[in-house]
């Protein structure tokens, strides 16, 4: 939009998508926002400088992969994606159930229990049930 309140149409190129605006002010709790890939990105940034033990078995494969007479030298990218080509199903239900919360883990266990059991406890009374307190 221009200084006179006119909306302007930009060339955005072939493959772009206009962003919505953002909303403003405060977002409601306990919303989860649904995750969206986009197929138009090409870099992947990895951030160790808090897993100080993950970043040492980087360096400790780097340096192992990288111990040859010949060859090209091997970075972080070569092992990622030979990693990546090492996951099957089971190891994504692994990384999806370590992605779960406590709070997410419980309710989970809740919904199971009164879909298996045909009761529609509350929340409160499934949790009172479980620890066993009357």
């Amino acid at each position: 939009m221009n200084m006179n309140g006119v909306e302007k149409e930009e060339n955005l190129g072939a493959g772009a998508k206009t962003v919505p605006p953002k909303k403003r002010g405060r977002k409601p709790k306990h919303t989860k926002t649904e995750f969206q890939i986009n197929p138009d990105q090409t870099k992947f940034f990895v951030d160790l400088s808090k897993d100080k033990e993950s970043l040492s078995k980087v360096f400790d494969l780097l340096v192992a992969t990288n111990k040859k007479d010949y060859g090209k030298e091997i970075t972080f990218k070569d092992l990622a994606l030979f990693g990546i080509d090492k996951i099957s199903s089971k190891d994504i239900e692994k990384i999806q159930e370590c992605s779960l919360s406590k709070r997410e883990l419980l309710e989970r266990a809740w919904e199971e229990f009164n879909k298996k059991n045909k009761q529609s406890l509350s929340f409160d009374d499934f949790l009172l049930k479980k620890v066993g307190i009357n």
